[in-house]
């Protein structure tokens, strides 16, 4: 197999960036298996709701389905993040959140951004005492991960809030830390990002123009939002977006070399939050493989449709009801469907 080729067997998406490290080092050995085992933690399952939007079905037996992957970022200061910019002193927050939809062809993707500040409403979730809390309207995004207080956040009321917003079933939930981040960074030689100006406040020092950022400058971009662009959120989330887009382009860059790759792989595991059944090396393999034929050009980014309310943020309707309809159907951001399409059994 020639190396382009290979290369194209890839996935190239930031919705698998673990995974395809992993998937990556296949040939390192039963021993660095073990090793990412070891690094990998997994989050309760039994904080998942019961009552959830229907999963799909194959269009025909042994069709492929649509897949539904929940990308958050954590700031938590647990197991030195907070030397990074963590948030609170034993409270995991998550800023970020990219809601994945690959399409039933498993050919094209497309990530949404969900603004922190959405005002939603937070179903019942389970706390570290076992008991739920009730339903509450009109609260903000962000806040869904911190219920419950834990030092890694609450990754399966974030996960029910998207279902309950969208009606689409989240197959998988990814959680990735501060320090995930930097070592990431630092593993592939530093990652080229664009800096829309200087940026000298709260700790933070950026130099305007193409950057290439690594350790705590790829932190200090990825956390920002003050005094760099347009100060908002939105522009945050663009501009995280880009960042993974050209870590994955470095990876690609580079060959997968394992001297780039076994590094990178171990500190991706390393800085992992993830459900049951992305839980393993080989999860997470099997996971890659079932993906490995989407190409960076074939991944769609936006952001779901949104307007201030006061200092808080509302979804615009229809526009938002509309793009999670047009995924629920597998349907592309353009009403077009897709080969192989599932179709859930209902809709909310």
């Amino acid at each position: 197999m020639s190396s382009s080729t290979r290369r194209r067997r890839y996935l190239r998406t930031a919705i698998g960036l673990a995974a395809v490290l992993v998937l990556s080092v296949v040939g390192a050995g039963a021993w660095f298996y073990h090793r990412l085992d070891n690094n990998i933690t997994t989050f309760d399952s039994g904080g998942v709701a019961t009552e959830r939007p229907p999963a799909p079905v194959p269009a025909s037996p042994g069709a492929s389905v649509p897949v539904n992957v929940l990308l958050l970022g954590s700031d938590t200061r647990d197991e030195g993040n907070d030397s990074l910019g963590g948030g609170d002193e034993g409270v995991g927050h998550s800023d970020t959140a990219i809601l994945v939809h690959v399409y039933a062809d498993h050919k094209h993707a497309v990530g949404v951004s969900i603004p922190r500040d959405t005002l939603v409403t937070i179903p019942s979730c389970k706390l570290p005492n076992g008991t739920w809390t009730t339903p509450k309207t009109d609260q903000m995004f962000n806040s869904a991960f911190t219920v419950g207080l834990a030092e890694k956040g609450n990754p399966a009321c974030t996960q029910n809030t998207v279902e309950k917003l969208t009606g689409l079933r989240i197959d998988h939930t990814v959680v990735v830390d501060f320090k995930g981040a930097a070592a990431m960074s630092d593993a592939v030689g530093g990652v080229e990002a664009c800096v829309p100006n200087d940026v000298n406040q709260y700790g933070i020092h950026l130099k305007k123009g193409l950057q290439k950022l690594s350790g705590q400058s790829a932190v200090d971009y990825l956390r920002t939002r003050h005094g760099i662009g347009d100060n908002s959120d939105i522009g945050r989330m663009k501009r995280q977006q880009a960042f993974l887009s050209s870590m994955i382009k470095k990876v690609q860059g580079q060959g997968f070399s394992l001297p780039t790759l076994l590094p990178l792989a171990d500190a991706a595991t390393k800085s992992l939050t993830v459900d049951e059944g992305l839980g393993t090396a080989m999860k997470l393999v099997d996971f890659a493989r079932s993906i490995q034929d989407i190409k960076l050009s074939d991944v769609s980014f936006v952001t779901a449709p949104w307007r201030f309310a006061g200092d808080r943020i509302r979804l615009v309707q229809p526009d938002a009801d509309a793009l999670w309809k047009l995924l629920r159907e597998d349907r592309t951001l353009d009403g077009q469907s897709t080969s192989g399409t599932g179709q859930v059994t209902s809709s909310p």
